[in-house]
Parts: C-alpha cells; structure tokens; sequence
C-alpha cells in the first residue's frame, strides 16, 4: 500500500544509501523518494541509474542531488552518511568521526523538515542515535536507529537454515547494542508455535548450547565477514532500512528491534539500545516490555554500559 504523500530523504549516496533508495523503489516503500549527498556527481549518477529503471517499478519517483533543500517537507529522513567500517575497525571505533558528520547536517536537515523521523543507519547507530537525540531535543520516538533489525534477520536466516524451516516461521531477536555486546534473546525464541528450547528437528534433535552460541557469534560477525570479502554491507541494510521506513509511513504499529533512547526498561536509562518497539506514523511509538533470564539480563546491562563508555569517550 502506497502512500501518495509520503516523501523520503536518503542522506548518503555511498553504498547504503544507495541499495536504500534502490530498495525502497522496488518495494515502493514510498511516494517520493531523495538521495541527497556532497558529492553531486555521485548523488545524480545514482538519481540517473535508479531513474532509468523506475518502468519497471511502481508509481515511486527518485530525484536528488547536492541540494539540502531537496529534502525539505520530509516525512522520514534516513542518514546513512558517515564514514565506512574498515575491515578489523568495530562499530565504535567509528564514533567520532561520524559524530561530527551528524552534528553538521541534522541541525539543517530539521530545519527543512520540523515534523520529520529521523532513522539512523550509520555506525555506532546507538551512540549516534543517543548523540541526536541530545542534540536536537527531540522526543525520543522522533530520532532513533535501525539498530538490531538486521542483526535479527540474520538469526532468523541462520536458524531456519539449520533447521529446514522458513525464515518468516522464526521469532528469534537480538537485541542490546548493534555491535559487539549485541546478544541473541534465545528465552523469547520460537519456531512457529514451539518454543526454541524445545523444539526437536526431524531427527529427534535440539539444539544444544554449544549450537545457540556458534549461532549468536556468527550473527554478530557477519558484517565483518562481509566487509572482508566485499569492502562494505549494503543490500541487507537497504532492504531492513526500507521495511523500517514502511512500517512508519504505513503507520503500521510494527514490532520492530530498533534503537531508541530508552526511559527506565529494565535499569536502563537515557541510552538507545535495540529492543522490541510498536513502529508507526509517530516513529519508535512505545518499547515493549520484554522478559530475559538472568543470564541475559546481565548481558543487556553489560551492553549498555558499552555503549555509556563510548558516549563518556565523545564527552556528550
């Protein structure tokens, strides 16, 4: 279902944001969609390839340039400018420098689009998602990140590969920090109806501890794996990037792993971190309250102290 009036800015016409707006038209995640970048000859190159395809889409358009005022009258703005993860460089590591990329465009980007969302999907998405929303003022539902909605597709890819099902019959999350501190919330997991924990294979099999780690860590290094054989990740995030922008634009009260600074959930406070959130037109609507073991309790209080640890390192 497509909006008429909905008008999406992609800032960043590097890799992301360019496999976002290639997404987004394919899936018709909305009306208008704009790719705005410095670099003008790489943003109308983009424009101009995506363009020439969009006869074989739907009704969405694709315009942009090095113009901010190409995106004034945003519904949603998605960043995705910053600098790239370089293979062995964690998400953090990226802090300061895309700190400071933040902190020159959303001040004008805002004041283009006052009622605009704002999804980050750029490294350290939580930092940066804390960053903004302290810097703006904003209400938190206004300004987060796409945080571990990737990370989750990927357990779910991984899980029902080893067990023969499909993808969209497993409700497995990650949650925490997108990041090294992320961990898989395997008490919530379910295939179908059944919980993980008891699920048996065709061969009278579960899957032992052993199993649920070697899958949580393959989760967590993927994007380093990808960005040794290819250089960078682009069509993953592109399509959760646009599924998140749907659930917005559709107003569709989604329940989706996203970044948001969090208000008391479970200790945690004044940070963003990914867990499950009602998605909708007013953005990252409401946290959802979700049960952990002990175990992953203390996991979730280690990734937030992560994440403080980085924020306390860029003195905001």
């Amino acid at each position: 279902m497509l909006f008429h009036s909905s008008k999406v800015s992609v800032i960043g016409a590097g890799s992301v944001g360019a496999s976002m707006a290639y997404a987004m038209l394919i899936r018709e995640s909305a009306r208008e969609v704009v790719l705005y970048d410095v670099n003008a000859a790489k943003a109308t190159a983009e424009v101009l390839d995506l363009a020439h395809g969009t006869s074989f889409t739907g009704s969405s358009s694709i315009t942009g340039g090095d113009d901010i005022a190409l995106t004034e009258n945003s519904d949603v703005i998605v960043i995705t400018a910053g600098a790239k993860q370089n293979p062995g460089q964690t998400r953090l590591e990226l802090a300061g420098v895309n700190f400071s990329i933040l902190s020159s465009l959303i001040p004008e980007l805002l004041k283009r689009s006052p009622e605009a969302i704002f999804l980050l999907v750029t490294n350290p998405c939580d930092v940066l998602a804390t960053a903004a929303l302290r810097m703006t003022g904003l209400p938190a539902n206004r300004v987060f990140s796409s945080g571990t909605v990737l990370d989750s597709s990927r357990l779910r890819w991984l899980l029902g590969d080893k067990l023969g099902v499909s993808t969209s019959s497993v409700h497995a999350l990650i949650v925490g920090e997108h990041g090294d501190s992320e961990f898989a919330l395997w008490s919530q997991a379910s295939i179908g109806p059944v919980p993980l924990a008891t699920w048996i294979d065709e061969f009278g099999s579960k899957l032992s501890r052993t199993d649920l780690d070697e899958l949580a860590l393959s989760v967590k290094n993927a994007a380093y794996k990808v960005i040794e054989g290819k250089g960078a990740t682009n069509y993953a995030i592109g399509l959760s990037g646009a599924r998140i922008v749907e659930a917005i634009i559709r107003d569709e009260n989604a329940i989706l792993p996203v970044s948001s600074v969090l208000t008391d959930y479970r200790g945690v406070d004044g940070i963003a971190m990914s867990v499950p959130t009602v998605v909708n037109r007013n953005g990252a609507y409401r946290t959802i309250e979700v049960p952990m073991d002990a175990s992953e309790q203390l996991l979730f209080e280690a990734s937030a102290s992560q994440i403080a640890h980085s924020l306390a390192n860029l003195a905001i």
